[in-house]
C-alpha cells in the first residue's frame, strides 16, 4: 500500500514539474547572443509594463536599425508572425533542446524568408499574418544571420525582443538564467514600503508608505519601528533592478518576506505563461499605478490572483497581528545573479487610534465568484475569473444628449479597479432603433480621455458587447463612413518621382476594420505597422506605366468609403545638378 502510495506521489510530482518547467533544467550555455554587438538590456523578464509582464529581454541595437540577428542555436523556424503591434515581425525557432527562441521588432527577414513570406501574404490576401512553418522547409544553424533588427509593432524605439519558450508548454523562461553575457554585480534598490488594511479591499484604500533608507547594515524603514493599527496588514514595495552596462530601471527577479523569521511568501521570475501575464494588474497596485505612475508590488497574492509566480507559505505574506508585541519583518529581494539587497523593520500593534469604519449598502462584487449588477435598462455579467479582490459597486446613470446618441451613461465602477476577464455588458436603448439602423449600433466605454468602441450585438431589446474595463457605457447609431484622404485630383496621377503611396483613414468612433486596395483589379499589400498609417512602397507588382488604384476602407459596423484614381509611372531619373561657379 505505501508502495503504491509513492509511486503516485512520484507520478504526481513529475506532472507538475513539466507543467512547470523550470529554465535550470536545460544547458545554460545552449544559446548565444543573437547581435554581433555585446548586450546592453533597456528590459528584463518580468519587468513591470502596463497590463503584462515583460516576458523575455530587450537588447539596444545602438539605436539603428538593419543590424545583423543571428540564430541563437541550431533549428528549424517554426512560425513567423507579422501585426501592427505586438511583435511586429517576428521569428519563432524551435530548438533540439526542446526550447524555442524568439526574435521580435525585426526590419525583415533573410531573403529566402522574406520571398515565402512576401507570397504567402499575397496568397491569404492579408499583411497582418501568423504562418506555421513545417520543420523540413528553413533549417537554420546557430549563428546564421535570420534577419535584420528593427523598430516594428509594439516597440518605442529600435531594439531586439529576445524570449526563450518551452516548446511544448509555451510557458516563457526567464533568458537571463541561460548564461547570456550580461556583467552585473548590481543588488536591487528597494525604495519604499506599503501596508495595507487587509480587513478591507486593497482597491478601496490608500496604503500607508514609509520611505526607506540604505545603512551599511542594509535598508531600513523610517521609522524602524512601525506602529500600526490594523489587525489584518499585508505589505507591498517599491523595488527596481539594474546591471552594470545599462541605465535602465529593470524589474527584480524575486522577493521573498519573513515575519519573525518564518519564511511567509515570495514570487520569482523564472517562468510565466502569456495567458497568466494580466494577473500583473494583481500583484502591483494597480490604483496606485495610474495615479502616481509609480509601480508596488504586492508580497502576497490577491485572493483572485492564480498566476504561478507566487509561492506560497504559513501565511501567504497576510499576517494577523493578535497582540501588542514587535514584531521582526525582513524581506530579501535578488536578482538572477544573486545579488540581494534586504529590508529590516519591526512591526507593533497599537489600538491607541479608532478606526472608522464606513457603513454603505452598494452591492458588494467578490473575486472567485460570478457577479451580477441588474439594473432597469442596464447590466452587467462578470464571471467568476474576473476580480482579484472584492469591493463595493457603484453604479450611475445619467441622460445624455449627444448626437446620435441611443442609450443613457451608464457608470459601473471606477477603472482604477482592474479586472482579469472580459465581461458582458447589456444595455437596453431610450429609443426605438429602425431595422434598418440595427446594424449600425456601438457601444462606447470611456473614461477620462481613454476610450473603447465595441460593435453591438442584439439581445432581444438589449444591447451587449465584452469589455474589461469598467468605466461609462453608451450606445451610439453609427451612419457615418471614414474619411480616407486623396492622392489628388487629375485624371491621371504622375506619380513616377514618388516612391511610395500612403493613406491615413480616419473615423469618427476611431475604429478602421478593413482596408483593401486593388491594383488594376487584383490585391495590393499595404502594411500598417503600429496601426496608423497604410503604406506601400513600389515594387514589382506595379510595373511602369498607367495603373488604376481602388481603396475601400470599413468601419466597426461596416460603413465604407471607396476611392479611386488612374496613376502613372515612368522612367524618372533625377536631374543632375550643375556645379556652381564660385567667383575668383
Amino acid at each position: 500500500m505505501f508502495k503504491n502510495f509513492a509511486l503516485i506521489f512520484l507520478l504526481f510530482c513529475s506532472v507538475v514539474a513539466f507543467a512547470q518547467p523550470n529554465p535550470l533544467q536545460y544547458d545554460k550555455n545552449y544559446f548565444r547572443n543573437p547581435l554581433a554587438i555585446p548586450i546592453q538590456l533597456t528590459a528584463n523578464f518580468g519587468e513591470l509594463r502596463p497590463n503584462h509582464w515583460h516576458m523575455g529581454l530587450d537588447i539596444r541595437t545602438q539605436q539603428k536599425v538593419n543590424l545583423p540577428v543571428y540564430a541563437s542555436a541550431d533549428g528549424y523556424i517554426a512560425k513567423i508572425l507579422v501585426h501592427p503591434f505586438s511583435y511586429g515581425r517576428a521569428i519563432y525557432i524551435n530548438h533540439p533542446n526542446g526550447l524555442t527562441t524568439i526574435y521580435g521588432h525585426l526590419n525583415e527577414f533573410y531573403p529566402e524568408l522574406e520571398m515565402y513570406l512576401k507570397a504567402q501574404q499575397y496568397n491569404n490576401k492579408s499583411w497582418a499574418i501568423v504562418i506555421n512553418i513545417s520543420p523540413g522547409m528553413f533549417a537554420v544553424s546557430k549563428g546564421q544571420i535570420i534577419a535584420k533588427s528593427g523598430n516594428a509593432g509594439g516597440s518605442k524605439g529600435s531594439h531586439l525582443h529576445l524570449e526563450i519558450r518551452n516548446t511544448k508548454t509555451d510557458q516563457c523562461l526567464n533568458p537571463l538564467l541561460f548564461n547570456f553575457p550580461v556583467s552585473d554585480n548590481i543588488s536591487p534598490v528597494i525604495q519604499q514600503l506599503a501596508i495595507y488594511d487587509r480587513e478591507r479591499s486593497v482597491f478601496e484604500q490608500v496604503p500607508q508608505i514609509f520611505p526607506i533608507k540604505k545603512t551599511s547594515e542594509g535598508y531600513l524603514t523610517n521609522p524602524s519601528l512601525i506602529l500600526i493599527n490594523n489587525k489584518k496588514i499585508s505589505f507591498a514595495i517599491g523595488a527596481y533592478d539594474k546591471d552594470n552596462s545599462s541605465t535602465s530601471r529593470q524589474g527584480i527577479y524575486s522577493a521573498k518576506l519573513f515575519f519573525d523569521e518564518k519564511l511567509s511568501s515570495s514570487f520569482k521570475m523564472d517562468s510565466i505563461g502569456y495567458e497568466e501575464t494580466g494577473y500583473i494588474n494583481a500583484q502591483i497596485d494597480y490604483k496606485y499605478y495610474l495615479e502616481k505612475g509609480d509601480y508596488l508590488q504586492h508580497l502576497s497574492p490577491l485572493p483572485g490572483n492564480r498566476s504561478s509566480v507566487f509561492q506560497k507559505f504559513f501565511s501567504d505574506g497576510v499576517f494577523e497581528l493578535n497582540d501588542t508585541v514587535p514584531h521582526v519583518v525582513r524581506l530579501e529581494v535578488m536578482d538572477v545573479n544573486n545579488n540581494l539587497s534586504e529590508l529590516f523593520f519591526r512591526i507593533q500593534y497599537t489600538d491607541s487610534v479608532s478606526i472608522k469604519k464606513e457603513n454603505t449598502s452598494n452591492q458588494k462584487f467578490y473575486p472567485q465568484m460570478v457577479n451580477v449588477l441588474e439594473r432597469k435598462d442596464f447590466e452587467a455579467f462578470l464571471t467568476e475569473d474576473c476580480l482579484y479582490d472584492g469591493f463595493e459597486s457603484m453604479y450611475y446613470r445619467r441622460e445624455n444628449f449627444q448626437q446620435d446618441a441611443v442609450s443613457a451613461i451608464h457608470q459601473l465602477n471606477d477603472a482604477n479597479i482592474p479586472v482579469q476577464d472580459s465581461f458582458l455588458v447589456r444595455i437596453k436603448p431610450t429609443q426605438k432603433i429602425p431595422d434598418t439602423l440595427k446594424n449600425n449600433i456601438l457601444i462606447k466605454r470611456t473614461y477620462n480621455k481613454e476610450s473603447t468602441v465595441k460593435k453591438a450585438s442584439w439581445q432581444g431589446d438589449w444591447l451587449s458587447a465584452f469589455f474589461s474595463n469598467f468605466g461609462s457605457y453608451q450606445a451610439f447609431v453609427d451612419t457615418t463612413s471614414p474619411v480616407l484622404n486623396s492622392l489628388g485630383s487629375k485624371d491621371t496621377l504622375d506619380l513616377s518621382r514618388e516612391s511610395r503611396i500612403v493613406f491615413s483613414p480616419t473615423d469618427d468612433f476611431g475604429r478602421i476594420k478593413n482596408f483593401r486596395a486593388e491594383l488594376d483589379g487584383e490585391w495590393l499589400m499595404f502594411t500598417n505597422d503600429k496601426g496608423k498609417n497604410y503604406m506601400y512602397k513600389f515594387d514589382d507588382k506595379c510595373p511602369l506605366g498607367i495603373h488604376h488604384l481602388k481603396v475601400t476602407v470599413e468601419d466597426l459596423v461596416g460603413n465604407t468609403t471607396t476611392k479611386s484614381w488612374w496613376f502613372k509611372r515612368n522612367m524618372y531619373t533625377a536631374p543632375v545638378k550643375k556645379p556652381v561657379k564660385r567667383k575668383k
